[in-house]
């Protein structure tokens, strides 16, 4: 029997991935979870943590690599926690995460589909429409970038791959502007400083927004910050400065002042136009969003009649693509400001058979079938914890026709489809989509069909 202890080094093959794109390997009867690994890859590894069934070790010699290794190009891979699958190929990155889906609808969904493979981008990197860097001062002097993987401490990253470039540019800009003028950083331990966050909206026309997130009121030399900004980026369309004073991990404060242009941007999606403010809920990732809003609704299977109960529906993206293949488009979503924004959204794009209301969700659709309504078709997005317990029985009590389901964790899903097939709704195709690129993050397309 192999001595499992801590620093003990044991060799070891990679034979899957955890939801967290760990790679998985087994030791005397225990699960072993070692980072940056590939499935199929040997490794001699180094255990760091072990538990009665479970241990955590570290790769210390690769001896049997995977055709699909290939060396991170990011300098902070490793140590900033955005990226997990820098160290593969996409096409095994998308293959993993294929897999992730099946295995998770397979064994706590208990249902077997015959999946299309994932949806990958036309381009993985260069992606992300909002970029939030938090801002700090340490022992290397000014930080704006990442925290490292599981803790506060802020990396300094002068660019990121996932960010476009003018995010890059609008950085060098700022941090240019704050070493100019000794703008301090903020600091959480004491609660001093000014500057907390630096954040940066943009759209696939290349124009940008940049709110600067502040422990305090006003700025000094904001017109000079102004004029930096500007000077970095042409697509500029404005800057507004947010107050958040509270000792607190929440980024945005409730306070907004435009300091120069205008507060919001548009951005086109599914032939609709949306106006993003800094706070407005809009998907990081435009080209694959798309995609994802397509796959839902063509699973919706729509023919311009139908009654549709859109759930979580943010600022009405998903509800007003549908209300231009239904008849009528219930939404509902907990979030007021969201509400008021799919409301002027559906003003802006002349949708007139959409509705809004402000509720949770099984409140909402509870209420909506005390008074009737029997959608044909009901959509659902919910947050990565899926349903609330008493949802799924509520939206079987309203009768639909079908359930399209889209979900950003597989494991959660496949909870809730073991909890529908109890009430008469069997899953019969699903489609994953990669929004997150060279991240553990998987969007899947689920529908759910009533069994006569």
């Amino acid at each position: 029997m192999a001595d499992i202890r801590k620093n003990t080094v044991h060799t070891l093959d990679i034979t899957g991935y955890t939801a967290e794109g760990m790679g998985v390997a087994r030791l005397e009867g225990r699960v072993v979870f070692v980072p940056y690994t590939i499935q199929g890859e040997r490794w001699a590894v180094r255990l760091e943590k072990v538990n009665r069934n479970v241990a955590w070790g570290r790769g210390v010699e690769l001896l049997v690599p995977s055709p699909h290794r290939v060396e991170p190009d990011c300098p902070l891979f490793g140590r900033c926690g955005g990226c997990q699958f820098r160290h593969m190929t996409y096409a095994e990155e998308l293959r993993a995460k294929g897999q992730r889906i099946s295995d998770a609808l397979e064994r706590v969904g208990h249902v077997k589909l015959d999946l299309p493979p994932v949806l990958g981008a036309e381009d993985p990197d260069r992606y992300r429409n909002k970029v939030q860097f938090p801002v700090s001062c340490g022992q290397q002097g000014l930080a704006v970038g990442y925290f490292r993987a599981r803790t506060h401490e802020v990396l300094d990253a002068p660019d990121c791959l996932l960010q476009p470039r003018m995010v890059t540019r609008l950085r060098e800009a700022f941090t240019g502007w704050m070493a100019r003028y000794n703008i301090p950083a903020y600091d959480e331990g004491s609660g001093k400083g000014l500057i907390r966050h630096l954040y940066v909206r943009t759209n696939s026309r290349c124009e940008s927004l940049v709110c600067v997130v502040a422990n305090g009121n006003g700025l000094p030399h904001c017109e000079s910050l102004v004029d930096a900004l500007r000077a970095a980026e042409p697509g500029l369309t404005g800057v507004v400065l947010n107050t958040n004073t509270r000792d607190t991990n929440v980024i945005l404060g409730d306070q907004y002042r435009t300091l120069w242009g205008r507060d919001w941007l548009e951005e086109a999606l599914c032939g609709l136009t949306f106006r993003l403010s800094v706070p407005s809920f809009f998907q990081i990732n435009h080209a694959q969003t798309e995609r994802l809003y397509w796959a839902a609704l063509e699973l919706a299977g729509l023919t311009g009649t139908e009654t549709v109960l859109d759930l979580y529906c943010g600022i009405g993206t998903i509800s007003l693509a549908l209300a231009r293949r239904a008849g009528r488009v219930v939404g509902a979503e907990i979030v007021s400001q969201a509400v008021a924004d799919a409301e002027e959204n559906a003003r802006r794009n002349g949708v007139t058979n959409a509705e809004f209301f402000c509720g949770d969700a099984g409140a909402v659709a509870q209420k909506l079938a005390e008074e009737g309504v029997r959608p044909q078709v009901i959509c659902v997005d919910p947050p990565r914890k899926g349903l609330a317990p008493e949802v799924p029985a509520i939206l079987a009590g309203m009768t639909p026709e079908r359930i399209v389901y889209v979900s950003c964790d597989p494991a959660t899903l496949a909870r809730d489809v073991d909890r529908f097939a109890g009430l008469g709704y069997r899953a019969v195709k699903a489609q994953g989509v990669d929004l997150f690129p060279r991240t553990a993050h998987v969007e899947t397309c689920l529908l759910l069909e009533r069994e006569t």
